[in-house]
């Protein structure tokens, strides 16, 4: 099971990202712009495995039951 400290850092990398995007598009550097946007897509990645795993354990507690 995706544990706290793994979804912060998910969270904090699709932050980042955004900054980076957004600081990109207002100094109009499309190279650190395109980087916060893979950034954000990185994250939205791994969200969806924590998400999966979340699942995953959910199915298995309830067949212990």
């Amino acid at each position: 099971m995706a544990d706290f400290v793994d979804k912060a850092k998910h969270k904090a990398e699709e932050a980042g990202g955004k900054i980076k995007e957004n600081a990109g598009q207002a100094t109009g550097d499309r190279d650190l712009e395109a980087e916060g946007r893979g950034d954000q897509a990185s994250s939205g990645l791994k969200q969806a495995g924590d998400k999966v795993s979340d699942a995953v354990e959910n199915v298995k507690d309830a067949f212990k039951k």
